[in-house]
């Protein structure tokens, strides 16, 4: 949206009338066609996403992450039990419907009511869930609460500026790269420049529609993979919502080629 001048000249964010407060994100179930986010029950949830993780060949999946990796079975529950009790974050297990069983979680953390802002983080999925329609599903889901649910306005993914996958992941997703905040933390002993990502309400619907075209189950094959990437999904609506936009006002298609 464009913005405003004052009567002093200067230039303004649009006005927001009738802006209020958006509610608190509270536990709760979040129900999809593949997958289903419980909130996170160390008893519950813990045996299963134990089984899942110990499945990686190595620890690499723990390296960007400010805990981990676990050396027992009982120093991940005790951690789970700490996760479970918190509120910001919010801690989710994500639970494969097919099988019942949890396989990652993910949270939303740094929850701004007063300005409808809103992150997601802790995103831990275990080999069972990487690279699968779910954790694609798992995403959406989480957005699609905060945005159509709860009303945010802005929706944000941040990173260790090295976790390359981490990168590729919020951009495949949608996300808008921002920029690097340099040494704005420290963990595990190291300096950490964060990568920041977001995704802002008037963005939304577009990557709604993309995720549901491709989440669709005619862009999976008998084998479960996918016709489309998400990105080629992504980019084919922009397009063809261009071309509308043009053919409205006159515009030759294809003087856009």
């Amino acid at each position: 949206m464009p913005g405003i001048v004052n009567t002093f000249q200067q230039s303004l964010g649009p006005d927001l009338p009738g802006w209020t407060a958006r509610e608190r994100p509270q536990p709760g179930v979040i129900d999809g066609q593949r997958c289903r986010l419980e909130p996170l029950d160390a008893g519950r949830h813990g045996g299963d996403l134990h089984a899942a993780f110990v499945t990686a060949a190595d620890d690499r999946d723990w390296t960007y992450l400010p805990i981990g990796p676990f050396t027992s079975e009982a120093g991940y529950r005790a951690h789970l039990e700490a996760a479970a009790a918190s509120l910001d974050p919010l801690h989710f297990a994500v639970l494969d419907k097919a099988s019942g069983q949890a396989v990652g979680t993910l949270a939303l953390m740094r929850i701004d009511c007063g300005h409808g802002v809103i992150e997601v983080g802790h995103v831990i999925f275990s080999p069972r869930l990487k690279r699968t329609a779910l954790s694609t599903e798992a995403q959406y889901l989480l957005m699609r609460h905060v945005f159509d649910g709860l009303g945010y306005r802005r929706y944000e993914w941040k990173c260790d500026h090295y976790n390359e996958a981490s990168r590729r992941t919020a951009a495949r997703l949608g996300f808008q790269f921002e920029g690097v905040f340099r040494q704005a933390a420290v963990y595990k002993g190291r300096s950490r420049d964060t990568a920041w990502f977001s995704i802002i309400d008037s963005e939304w619907p577009a990557i709604r529609a993309a995720f549901e075209h491709w989440l669709a189950p005619g862009n999976f094959d008998a084998m479960g993979r996918q016709r489309q990437a998400l990105e080629t999904v992504r980019e084919a609506q922009a397009q063809a919502q261009g071309k509308g936009k043009g053919q409205g006002q006159g515009v030759d298609p294809a003087s856009d080629h």
